[in-house]
């Protein structure tokens, strides 16, 4: 939390005087120790439960004698296994920390005081944090059923207008845009406009209608998709994402990038993972089935969930989550408030392995009985 008396707070950019930093979900390793138990479940970061492919091991394994090594500030093999996987050149591709280092480089490279940046309500925390920390002023659409009103977006775009942000599926709701609609509004943006769609869960998405907004780089310069390793490729804790975009985008990101920003045991577990799409379809067809076990189950709860194409739900308790929250804590499950988003009768319940499921739902009914 930041401290109104610090006195540092004056030395320090404008916007950061407003900002609370980003917070994580509750690490199981915290709960046990607050509450004395050993056996926590955490449906809470939308991480994948099978964990990576098991060529991930091998290969980090392998890389080990390495680690005295500076990793390659280029990337350059996960950048041109990228290229190929994307059909696009391994200049058009900015390796982060993450994705959500792309979404930081974004915001460094286009936005500055006396410019704007567009979201939407409910839509993913960092937006909002990114833009507030170069000192530039966002601009926040209304919602339309807890997802993107892509209308009101457009009545918000001005001259001033830098850096339109869109999730597409939307964390925390889960919600998700079709490709004409999309198409169409990128394609009313003026090219003074980046226009960034964030696809960290696209890989589980099983709709006809969605798109793959990478297969418009070539038709819009001001496009930048991110791509995340993180949730269906299961490597949340090495921290690997990476941005497309047009060449000339991509040359200023990169100028701003931190070296050595993706660590080589990173760089070598992504490239195992995408020799391994079998790990990959596996994880995701356990993902349908556990999505619909979550949806049903809280639905004979009589809860309302906003339906979603991610590995998590959003579930409207009716009431204030944060009492249901301590008490699914007690029970050893480690769900997501999503308060701070705007939704504080809701908590967005990530999808387990399917007895996690099924624990989570049996401690949700006795917390809402209680």
């Amino acid at each position: 939390m930041s401290q109104p008396d610090n006195p540092f707070l004056a030395l320090t950019a404008p916007g950061l005087a407003g900002l609370q930093p980003y917070v994580p979900g509750k690490p199981v390793s915290e709960l046990e120790r607050e509450l004395g138990i050993h056996d926590s479940i955490k449906l809470a970061s939308n991480e994948n439960p099978l964990g990576p492919s098991p060529r991930v091991a091998e290969a980090i394994v392998a890389a080990l004698p390495e680690l005295g090594r500076y990793p390659d500030g280029g990337g350059f093999e996960l950048r041109a296994a990228l290229a190929e996987r994307h059909g696009v050149k391994a200049e058009a591709i900015t390796l982060g920390n993450g994705s959500n280092d792309c979404l930081d480089l974004i915001a460094r490279t286009f936005l500055q005081p006396g410019v704007e940046s567009l979201f939407s309500a409910h839509a993913f925390a960092v937006y909002p944090i990114a833009t507030q920390a170069v000192g530039a002023t966002a601009r926040v659409a209304p919602a339309r059923d807890y997802g993107h009103d892509l209308a009101a977006m457009a009545g918000l775009v001005n001259e001033r207008t830098r850096v339109v942000w869109i999730a597409n599926p939307n964390n925390p709701t889960g919600t998700w845009l079709a490709a004409d609609a999309l198409h169409a509004f990128i394609a009313e943006l003026p090219r003074s406009c980046v226009v960034v769609v964030d696809e960290a869960y696209i890989d589980y998405v099983d709709e006809s209608s969605f798109p793959d907004a990478s297969l418009w780089l070539g038709e819009f310069p001001n496009l930048i998709v991110t791509r995340t390793f993180s949730k269906a490729h299961g490597l949340a804790a090495l921290r690997v994402g990476y941005a497309l975009s047009d060449p000339a985008v991509a040359d200023l990101l990169n100028r701003v990038r931190q070296p050595f920003n993706v660590n080589s045991l990173a760089q070598v577990a992504a490239l195992a993972s995408l020799a391994d799409p079998e790990h990959i379809a596996r994880h995701v067809a356990m993902n349908r089935a556990g999505l619909h076990q979550l949806t049903v189950g809280c639905e004979q709860l009589g809860l309302s969930v906003i339906p979603s194409v991610g590995n998590f739900i959003a579930v409207d308790l009716g009431r204030p989550a944060g009492p249901i929250n301590d008490a699914l804590l007690r029970e050893g499950c480690i769900v997501r408030p999503v308060a701070n988003y705007g939704m504080p009768n809701h908590l967005r319940i990530t999808v387990g392995l399917e007895a996690e499921n099924a624990r989570l739902l049996a401690a949700l009914e006795r917390a809402l009985a209680a």
